[in-house]
């Protein structure tokens, strides 16, 4: 892989096996030939993200956009297919890494622990994380009595201080406050001058139009384009319009075509 790269995927596929009940599924275990139905999630990814890059992923739902982030992660793997990644990867979602019984001081020290920090640097950490994540007196509250937003403000404050090289985000900025929001975009932009990589899953275009280098369009599993925010957010927006008036069977059948939308929505 090319020194300026953070992530390479190659020929990536991603398929799960659909069990009708638990009798098919204890077939899939115990009898080797046996071959259920299988859902593509992913079907012949090929993209490289650059070091420093902050790059966003769109699509629809269940387009494969959070099966990627996944698997870059190292949370899942691919069925088939190379991913290579220069550094080290943390993932933040809403609830990623964290455990609803414990308090969000408990939930820090678990979550540093995780990842492999002594107890000496999780203390030196603590008092910013919790400066960061200003959730006042719930910081020593068990995390199922937070809000959505809280959850978000602590799971960010907890990842942005482990100092990844490669920071994905999946939907958690989606459920914060806009002066959480803002926050957390400074320390981002603060992270690409210091030439680390952020992946961006998310629906909310009007973050990325203003936030990302690039932007991937994922489809059915599928890359549909990929652009700077400008030549793709429009299209993308015209396309999910569309996709919404469609009867079910027109939606199975329809594939966009990036240059098609750009031609009608730029």
């Amino acid at each position: 892989m090319e020194s300026n790269l953070a992530i390479k995927c190659t020929n990536l596929y991603k398929r799960y096996p659909l069990y009708s009940g638990d009798a098919e599924r204890l077939k899939g275990l115990f009898l080797p030939f046996y071959k259920p139905q299988e859902f593509t999630a992913l079907s012949g990814i090929n993209l490289e993200f650059k070091k420093g890059e902050i790059v966003g992923l769109i699509g629809l739902n269940g387009s494969g956009k959070s099966t990627l982030a996944s698997i870059i992660s190292g949370i899942t793997y691919a069925t088939s297919g190379i991913v290579e990644v220069d550094g080290e990867v943390n993932m933040l979602s809403a609830n990623a890494g964290m455990e609803n019984q414990l308090t969000g001081i408990q939930n820090i020290d678990y979550k540093c622990l995780l990842l492999g920090f002594s107890k000496l640097e999780t203390e030196r950490m603590k008092e910013d994380i919790i400066e960061f994540a200003d959730i006042g007196v719930h910081i020593n509250q068990p995390l199922r009595t937070y809000s959505s937003g809280m959850r978000s403000r602590l799971g960010f404050a907890i990842s942005v201080h482990m100092n990844p090289d490669i920071l994905i985000i999946d939907e958690a900025l989606a459920v914060g406050d806009n002066s959480f929001t803002d926050k957390c975009l400074n320390k981002m932009e603060e992270f690409k001058t210091k030439g680390k990589t952020i992946l961006f899953v998310s629906h909310a275009v009007g973050q990325m139009q203003n936030f990302c280098d690039k932007v991937v369009w994922l489809n059915k599993g599928k890359v549909i384009g990929v652009e700077i925010p400008e030549k793709i957010l429009m299209p993308y927006c015209g396309f999910a319009r569309e996709f919404n008036a469609m009867t079910h069977e027109e939606r199975i059948e329809f594939t966009p075509i990036l240059k098609k939308y750009q031609e009608k929505y730029l």
